[in-house]
């Protein structure tokens, strides 16, 4: 969904001379239509970004962006069905070989570091890594929220030839966030937990969002009859349709009376789920 603002700029930095390859994950939910507009600075040594795009147009105008900020070696990936992951070990394996300054004669292994935000895939890209090519399976926990990996892991064999390691990280924000809508969009794909932002507000924006883009999956996912200009119809039918009700307890003259009401929250994080699972259509907000 976030092939450039996906990106954390404090990474540049960090990088410097080191060869890096740019992996831009989950590129089965991107747009094929959309071309992103916008782009900030930010790479990886094995980095990872938000979701990418998946036709030639839009993948030529997020890799010419990503060019002019100095970075040309892109891989675009879906590490739920492996898809375009063998590129990886070879284009990292040519960078160092083409290294002088990271290539050892005296040591044939390779040792990677795995950086990027929150909840990209990087976990994912280690376990597709060595599904790929050493046939085995998880070596690290994945999960749809950030967090799920909590410190710097020890090494983790990915491929035999060449002899590759990769090394798992937690995710990293930058320490301030460029734009408000930068970090809606980062929120929005689950790099931020939701609770932090407020599921009612990620909701709107991303209502606001698909309307601009006229995305109208969420007409069909929810059996609406037209557009929603404002997200608290859309949550109501949402919580009638799917059933996300709570009991409240009201205090009357004559004595405590349990009644049932539609749990706006919860039908807000339904919505949010849908669309990080693709159920909305395929979205790329940048």
């Amino acid at each position: 969904h976030i092939p450039l603002s996906g990106r954390n700029p404090a990474l540049q930095e960090a990088l410097g001379i080191r060869p890096h390859v740019l992996v831009l994950n989950k590129m089965d939910l991107a747009d094929p239509r959309r071309p992103p507009v916008q782009g900030r600075a930010g790479a990886a040594v094995v980095s990872q970004a938000g979701d990418s795009s998946a036709s030639s147009r839009p993948l030529q105008a997020v890799l010419e962006q990503l060019r002019q900020q100095g970075c040309s070696h892109v891989v675009f990936t879906d590490c739920q069905r492996d898809v375009n992951v063998k590129k990886v070990v070879p284009m990292v394996a040519r960078l160092v070989a083409e290294s002088p300054r990271y290539h050892r004669a005296e040591s044939s292994e390779h040792n990677i570091l795995v950086i990027g935000v929150p909840n990209v895939g990087k976990s994912s890209l280690i376990n597709s890594l060595r599904r790929l090519h050493l046939k085995k399976g998880k070596a690290t926990a994945v999960g749809g929220e950030p967090g799920i990996t909590k410190a710097v892991l020890s090494r983790i064999q990915v491929c035999e030839k060449p002899l590759m390691y990769l090394v798992d990280t937690p995710g990293v924000l930058p320490p301030k966030l460029g734009d408000v809508e930068t970090g809606m969009k980062l929120a929005l794909c689950g790099a931020i937990h939701d609770h932090l932002v407020g599921e009612d507000v990620m909701a709107d924006y991303l209502l606001y969002t698909l309307n601009k883009q006229q995305q109208f999956g969420y007409m069909q996912r929810y059996g609406l009859g037209q557009a929603c200009d404002h997200v608290e119809p859309l949550l109501k039918h949402v919580a009638l349709t799917q059933g996300r009700t709570q009991k409240v307890k009201v205090l009357t003259g004559t004595g405590n009376v349990n009644m049932m009401m539609l749990n706006y929250p919860a039908a807000a994080y339904e919505f949010l789920r849908d669309f990080r699972a693709g159920r909305l259509g395929r979205v790329t907000l940048d």
